[in-house]
């Protein structure tokens, strides 16, 4: 297929997905997905003209300064080369915001009449699928081309992105885009774009192992002090280090740094990792807050009080500390971080190169395996679009779904059976021909009987 028919091709398929068809044969998953996300969650005019104005006020950390300023002289280098092949290079903020813009004059003049211009918002949720907008959606450069952006005013563009992302909580600081306008992309776009925002991510890299070994000198320095059960967790919410009863408590490794973030350990208790980036957002704002709060662990039915106390290092938060059997005067309650929106009418699967929009009653459970989220469906097991059970879990909780596990998000209404454990433990059963079982958790087991009214 040539590219003029295959342009075509896609533009017919987005004119009936706008209309309410779902039928996208022909086009990439990655893109069809954007468009579900444009359509049935952010409820995008697909008519819009140009990107709406940047209002959304962020607060961001030093480090994110240099990134941007990393980010933004490596487009400067570049911009003489994009502005050759008639392009503009951009570099936006975590919430799609244009800071600056090189390239061809004249294509920065034809850019400047949809807003794609510094102070201007190119998110999915404010100007549907586009380069930019998908990055900061996804994981790994993207391309967007012609009619597979989302409004039609933007058909004449393509555009490369690849977000650059915080290296230990896994969310997006910055975009790096090409753009130009009814013309290729440049040759080298692709490849510089993918070794930018790696060499930019290897710096990050490189000061989170710094961090860790500070937050490791920090949990040294107050174990030797004090016989309660420590552990040190860095601003995701996940373990640096734990001590002998801390580890058991959390289900990580005993008294094993892990300085590296890539190889940092998730929590066992979920609840104390949203505790901990609470406590980060609130130690960001007041470097001397220190707060309490309870948590349920599976060694007993009693909730275990904490305190959380923010670790600095050079005036830039690293983490936590958090000790066990501990109280403070400043009690917390860590609040819902799931952003309220619409709640989905369908739920994005993918199968080999095809995306499946599945209805929210085909949908028995959804399961965390390593990086990936599975879903056990009425047309077998698929792939999830969403690649984070904590998000996806968000999207449904308004829809009959519900946490019952670390691992697990579950159709209440395809559950067939419930089992109780000789220890009190509950398992579900679910209404398939294999009788597919998925644990409950005894942090969860509560919001279960609640639901399941038992």
């Amino acid at each position: 297929m040539d590219v003029a028919h295959h342009q075509e091709s896609v533009y017919s398929a987005w004119e009936r997905f706008v209309q309410g068809d779902d039928r996208v044969l022909g086009v990439r998953p990655e893109v069809a997905i954007s468009w579900h996300r444009c359509r049935e969650q952010y409820r995008v005019d697909p008519h819009l003209t140009e990107a709406p104005i940047a209002v959304a006020e962020i607060e961001h950390r030093p480090e994110h300064d240099g990134v941007f300023a990393e980010l933004g002289f490596r487009a400067a280098t570049v911009a003489q080369d994009v502005s050759f092949a008639g392009g503009v290079v951009t570099v936006t903020d975590s919430t799609g915001r244009i800071l600056a813009e090189w390239g061809d004059p004249a294509t920065l003049a034809r850019a400047a009449e949809a807003n794609l211009a510094p102070w201007f918002c190119w998110s999915e949720p404010a100007a549907g699928t586009n380069g930019m907008g998908m990055a900061l959606e996804t994981h790994g450069p993207v391309l967007v081309k012609g009619p597979e952006h989302w409004c039609r005013a933007f058909h004449d563009w393509t555009c490369a992105g690849v977000a650059v992302r915080d290296v230990v909580t896994r969310e997006p600081i910055a975009v790096l885009n090409i753009s130009c306008w009814r013309s290729r992309l440049p040759s080298f776009a692709g490849g510089w774009l993918t070794n930018a925002a790696a060499t930019t991510q290897g710096q990050l890299r490189r000061r989170a192992r710094d961090s860790g070994a500070e937050l490791l000198a920090a949990y040294t320095q107050a174990r030797a002090g004090s016989a309660q059960p420590l552990a040190a967790m860095d601003t995701a919410g996940k373990v640096v280090i734990a001590d002998e009863t801390a580890s058991v408590l959390l289900g990580v490794p005993a008294a094993t740094p892990a300085l590296d973030p890539t190889v940092r350990w998730t929590p066992g208790l979920p609840e104390l990792g949203n505790a901990a980036r609470y406590a980060c957002t609130q130690a960001a704002r007041n470097p001397d807050w220190i707060g309490s709060t309870q948590v349920f662990t599976h060694l007993t039915g009693d909730p275990v009080p904490i305190v959380l106390r923010p670790v600095f290092q050079s005036r830039h938060l690293i983490g936590t500390l958090v000790t066990f059997n501990a109280t403070h005067e400043t009690q917390i309650s860590a609040p819902d971080e799931t952003p309220s929106l619409p709640g989905p009418r369908r739920v994005v699967a993918q199968r080999e190169n095809r995306m499946v929009l599945l209805r929210l009653p085909e949908v028995r459970f959804a399961e965390s395996d390593g990086n990936e989220v599975w879903l056990s469906t009425d047309q077998g097991r698929l792939r999830a679009a969403s690649a984070s059970l904590d998000k996806l879990g968000g999207e449904l909780a308004g829809a009959g779904f519900l946490r019952v596990h670390r691992r697990y998000v579950v159709n209440l209404s395809r559950i067939r059976e419930v089992e109780r454990g000789r220890g009190g433990e509950l398992t579900l059963v679910m209404d398939q021909q294999d009788e597919a079982m998925v644990p409950v958790s005894r942090r969860n087991a509560p919001a279960v009987r609640r639901a399941l009214d038992f």
